[in-house]
This record gives C-alpha cells, structure tokens and sequence, in this order.
C-alpha cells in the first residue's frame, strides 16, 4: 500500500483558489490513485495550518463533508468566498470544481 505524503497533500490544497473547491478525490488522483481519497480527507482532517484552506476540499458528489472545526463554520467560509450552498450541498458544483493539471509525485 502506498503511502501519502501529507506534505503533498499541503501543498496541492494550498493551489485552491479561493472561490473553487475540490473533492477528496481530485486531490487522491493527483498523488497516486483515487483509493486515497479517504487517506486524503484524514490527513486534512489533522491540519492545524491556517494557510492550508481545507475549508475548499468537498466530497465528490458536491456534499461538504467534513471539518475539524465543525461543517457550519466550513459551510460560512466557503460563502464567504463565493461559494453557494444548499442543503449542505455546493450549489454549480461543475462550475467551481477545481481540477489539478498534472500528477505530483
């Protein structure tokens, strides 16, 4: 099994731009495969780096998922940057998926 490197997974977060999201996924994909999406969500989940906007990492259906700080606080960020939500759920999902360009290694 391959391990992920948290460092990694940092530094790519830190490429979302403020107003996009990405999914676990995007971000497993990137670095290996997307059987680490759930290695991913673990690993941000531990992020204790205010310049690491975890807040912009979403499920792969547009649900908000998770956050150490509690969802509604994940939820108000994101609006706050432009991000709609409903239902707990990411309003254009399509139009603000962020997608990474090439595979990090």
């Amino acid at each position: 099994m391959t391990k992920i490197d948290p460092k990694k997974v940092y530094m790519l977060t830190k490429k979302i731009p403020r107003g996009k999201v990405t999914t676990y996924g995007e971000i497993a994909k990137v670095l290996g495969g997307i059987k680490y999406s759930r290695a991913v969500g673990k690993i941000l989940n531990k992020n204790f780096d205010r310049h690491v906007p975890c807040h912009r990492v979403v499920c792969f259906n547009g649900k908000v998922g998770g956050f150490r700080k509690g969802i509604q606080r994940k939820i108000k960020i994101l609006k706050k940057e432009g991000i709609k939500i409903r239902n707990g759920k990411v309003l254009n999902f399509d139009k603000v998926l962020f997608k990474f360009s090439k595979k990090v290694k």
